[in-house]
């Protein structure tokens, strides 16, 4: 059960971040403290929540971007035109890619997103 809070977490926040920054480009999405500062927000509760799945769970999803997602909070702390090229590609990347791989889990190991004991 935890497991399945914890997906419910990520693409909820996931999919936020997708339709903030829907047919936003880079330099617009960077130059919006709006946009960008709820995107980071979103980011930071999604970053939690996938480094609060258990190493056994994670096993079992091995495409997702495990490492990537570590670094995302201490990177999203950081200033910059690398910090920038970072967000940016959680954005446009990390995030799409996280999505589309839970929907393929979800449909191959269902027992995974089940909310039950």
């Amino acid at each position: 059960m935890l497991n399945s809070a914890l997906f419910a977490i990520v693409e909820e926040a996931g999919t936020a971040v997708m339709i903030l920054t829907e047919e936003v480009e880079q330099a617009e999405f960077l130059n919006s403290r709006l946009t960008r500062a709820e995107a980071r927000r979103q980011l930071l509760i999604l970053a939690a929540a996938v480094g609060g799945v258990p190493a056994e769970a994670r096993s079992l999803l091995p495409e997702l971007e495990w490492d990537a997602w570590s670094k995302v909070a201490h990177e999203l702390g950081q200033t910059g035109a690398g910090a920038d090229e970072f967000l940016w590609f959680t954005v446009r990347s990390l995030v799409p890619a996280t999505l589309l791989w839970l929907q393929v889990y979800r449909r191959n190991q269902p027992e995974l997103f089940a909310f039950t004991l």
